[in-house]
């Protein structure tokens, strides 16, 4: 029996003119220098993007308990501690609203943000069989956690929008540009996810130290807190953390606590921009040695 073909294990682009012309030699090598990211490379292995997504989301409510309620238990529980610990004993100023709904209106990008990073810092370990028999686009495995945990974002959204039913709230016209925020909010997850998950490869202990790092990084955002209590001379240099303005957009759009936070806007936004190249290329630049650190 002749071995099995390597053609097989090629992008389908890639395989199909290798079948279609097999005079063609196709020769995959490592690139060198700083590269950005390829698209077009990442476009051509879309189905291998969409079967990742399936995988992970079956894997992670098909044989669960609660299925799909362990995406709303999470902001849930953190809502009812936090109104208990800070608006009902510490006595935390909310804008004005109610303190469940203004700590929940942030939990919800919160909780897609850390689970973003999570998931991408530690893609390459998780899927270290993959990366070492078959060639495909290695970025796809942190990138794919931004649509992957988009399901879990709109899940808890909407249950989002049913406590600002309860509350009686209107949402008010800027939520129009809720994709803007969550753009700035992907692209922070993912830059720092493929900055870690590169790390990852090599200093193991780098997943432990990200999942301490992230229970100190909620009090740098105003997830319980609102921005209004941080001394206005700092909060120029707060706002350099994207998650300032992501949070304080959606609660200036759901809530209508102030006015749209357009200067913080455009600050977290290149900061994201400035993470999401770093990210992408340290990660390209280390890409040839997944195979053989994983």
């Amino acid at each position: 029996m002749p071995p099995p073909s390597p053609i097989a294990d090629l992008p389908s682009p890639i395989s199909q003119v290798a079948v279609a012309h097999p005079e063609l030699h196709v020769v995959i090598e490592p690139r060198s220098g700083w590269q950005l990211v390829n698209w077009k490379e990442i476009l051509a292995c879309r189905d291998l993007c969409y079967f990742l997504v399936w995988r992970d989301l079956k894997v992670r409510y098909s044989q669960s308990v609660l299925g799909i309620g362990w995406v709303l238990i999470q902001p849930l529980c953190s809502m009812l501690v936090y109104t208990f610990i800070f608006g009902r004993l510490v006595r935390m100023p909310s804008d004005g609203v109610p303190y469940p709904l203004f700590s929940f209106v942030a939990l919800v990008p919160w909780t897609y943000f850390i689970n973003v990073l999570n998931e991408s810092s530690g893609s390459l370990v998780v899927n270290q069989n993959l990366i070492t028999k078959v060639y495909f686009p290695r970025l796809i495995l942190p990138l794919v956690s931004i649509l992957n945990r988009m399901v879990d974002f709109l899940i808890a959204f909407a249950l989002l929008v049913v406590l600002l039913a309860a509350y009686r709230v209107l949402p008010t016209w800027n939520v129009l540009f809720l994709p803007l925020l969550l753009i700035i909010l992907s692209a922070t997850g993912s830059g720092l996810g493929m900055l870690f998950a590169a790390l990852s490869v090599q200093y193991r202990d780098v997943r432990y130290a990200l999942h301490f790092g992230v229970q100190l990084l909620m009090y740098a955002a105003p997830v319980i807190y609102p921005v209004r209590i941080i001394p206005a001379a700092y909060r120029p240099w707060y706002a350099l953390n994207p998650m300032v303005g992501v949070i304080e957009g959606f609660r200036a759009s759901l809530l209508g606590t102030r006015p749209m936070p357009w200067t913080w806007i455009a600050q977290g936004a290149g900061v994201a921009t400035l993470l999401f190249l770093i990210g992408a290329l340290y990660f390209r630049r280390r890409e040839r040695q997944f195979a053989d650190l994983a």
